[in-house]
């Protein structure tokens, strides 16, 4: 995803245009006032550049006329169809001969005879100063309302990235076997990133890694749903057959998020079963790669399923699968955060620079071999998304 001094100057225009229409025409108002006021002036220029001698009904109305035109491009522009366009036009290039029209219409009924020039400029120049001013006036008005509202709208951002790092902290677990290490970095914008292990009483563990497609407070409410769902299908994973357990917990999950959410939304997800004997289960819905490092061999592999998401269509049968770990390995599974930061050329950070990253310190600390994999990603690129790294060693 590339930066915004990398995107073409007509598509920042084009964004410009897409916030004008999510604003309210509520709070537009006062904008739509200040250009009224502020083009209109253009019809005060005209009578000066006439010699001030347009009787005082046809300066109005190249007033009106000249503010009113302003103001249809901004409304058609921020709330219409672009075909709408194909009307103003015409009214915008035969706006003269419109004048025209009405000027003579005007001199012709209502015998409006010419100002002295004198006078006519002075009024013309003071109509101008004064329009000036109140367009002044109701611009700070707009700019002090968007300023109420992004200062709103920054508290409520503030609140969600709070709920957001409450909801995923940094953890670790340890187990009689395994050391887990999870976290994540959010990133400017409300996320949906989700990681998270659960101790099981019979000395299991379960390990996962989740992510919420899009950003937003959206995103983050349904994070929270996941996290919740999850938490609540694994009460009974203790009773379960360790290789049924994951199957059965995306199965419930993808069951229950489509009442919970937007019907475009939809989660990646990967899950681990550490059993307390040594075995490892694992089962994936979308989810990136799994990259498998092996101390005996010090070389990496790369585990990948093709299955649907949760939440976005039925799916019968999630599969599940075992995975060997012996001592000294370490899995790692990172989100698109970390996979897809950009570098100024758009060239992703991608597997192969994570392989490389992991290869290099494999045997640090988990916290460390975390901090190692986010050091790199920030120094390669600039992050647009949130930055999650779920980490797994064997120990014993």
């Amino acid at each position: 995803m590339a930066s915004s001094s990398q995107i073409p100057w007509h598509q920042r225009k084009l964004k410009g245009w897409t916030h004008l229409q999510s604003v309210p025409l509520v709070r537009l108002r006062p904008l739509i006032i200040a250009v009224f006021v502020l083009i209109s002036t253009f019809g005060y220029l005209d009578d000066i550049l006439a010699g001030g001698v347009y009787p005082y009904s046809i300066l109005v109305s190249n007033v009106l006329f000249s503010g009113l035109i302003a103001c249809a491009w901004i409304l058609i522009l921020s709330r219409k169809p672009l075909s709408w366009l194909l009307l103003l036009i015409p009214v915008q290039v035969l706006g003269p001969l419109f004048l025209g029209w009405l000027d003579k219409i005007l001199s012709t009924h209502f015998r409006a005879a010419p100002a002295t020039a004198a006078m006519g400029i002075r009024i013309s120049a003071i109509g101008m100063m004064v329009s000036i001013v109140l367009s002044y006036v109701f611009f700070i008005l707009f700019i002090r309302g968007e300023g109420k509202e992004s200062f709103k709208i920054r508290n409520e951002l503030e609140l969600a990235h709070g709920i957001q790092k409450t909801l995923v902290p940094p953890f670790a677990l340890q187990t009689a076997r395994f050391e887990i290490y999870g976290i994540s970095k959010p990133s400017e914008k409300v996320g949906g990133d989700l990681v998270d292990a659960v101790a099981l009483a019979n000395g299991d563990a379960i390990a996962y890694l989740g992510d919420i497609a899009g950003h937003g407070l959206q995103a983050g409410i349904l994070m929270g749903m996941l996290k919740t769902a999850t938490r609540t299908a694994l009460l009974d994973a203790g009773e379960r057959e360790p290789n049924q357990t994951l199957p059965v917990l995306l199965q419930r999950l993808n069951a229950v998020l489509p009442e919970v959410k937007e019907p475009h939304m939809y989660a990646t997800f990967s899950a681990f079963r550490l059993c307390k004997d040594g075995a490892v289960y694992y089962a994936l819905a979308a989810s990136p790669p799994i990259l498998h490092w092996h101390a005996n061999g010090l070389a990496l592999s790369k585990l990948e399923e093709e299955q649907f998401p949760l939440g976005l269509l039925e799916v019968k049968d999630f599969g599940g699968e075992h995975m060997q770990m012996e001592r000294g390995d370490v899995v790692v599974v990172a989100t698109d955060g970390v996979l897809e930061a950009s570098d100024k050329r758009g060239e992703e950070f991608g597997v192969e620079r994570l392989e490389q990253t992991i290869a290099l310190h494999a045997t640090s600390a988990l916290p460390e071999l975390a901090a190692k994999i986010l050091e790199a990603v920030q120094t390669f690129g600039k992050q647009l998304d949130d930055q999650t790294i779920l980490l797994i060693r064997r120990e014993a």
